[in-house]
């Protein structure tokens, strides 16, 4: 059984997903970076300054409190500019993965679309093309 699963755990399909896996975590966190770092806080200057992850309603009267953090310690709220945020973030990140995989597929377009470099002789056939270039002198 242990040899069993060292084989499939080995095996090309099952590496390849572990290693998918690992560079896409990383990338998450570069495009993670990407919207909240650089792009949001542009929308936030374009907006002047609209947050909209604080934004809520509160579900019960005792709700008074106009900080989101604050409104849930004292009752249910519908904290829907946090999904606002989240959906937006989504979108930006769904939209940035879709132009790397464009540009990933174009390239890969380009290398299938150039022409292979023929091999380069071997030493026999080298040697042929002298013997043959050699008779057709005599």
């Amino acid at each position: 059984m242990l040899k069993e699963f060292r084989e499939f755990a080995l095996k090309g399909n099952v590496v390849d997903l572990a290693v998918g896996i690992v560079i896409g975590a990383a990338f998450s966190a570069i495009v993670n970076s990407l919207v909240g770092d650089i792009i949001m806080p542009i929308i936030g200057a374009i907006t002047g300054g609209l947050d909209f992850s604080n934004y809520f309603t509160g579900l019960s009267k005792a709700v008074t409190e106009h900080n989101l953090a604050d409104a849930k310690k004292q009752g249910a709220v519908l904290a829907w500019g946090s999904f606002l945020t989240l959906t937006i973030n989504f979108l930006i990140i769904a939209f940035v993965l879709f132009m790397v995989i464009r540009a990933m597929n174009t390239l890969k377009r380009k290398e299938a679309a150039a022409p292979a470099v023929p091999p380069k002789p071997t030493r026999e056939e080298e040697l042929l093309t002298e013997i043959r270039d050699l008779l057709k002198k005599s």
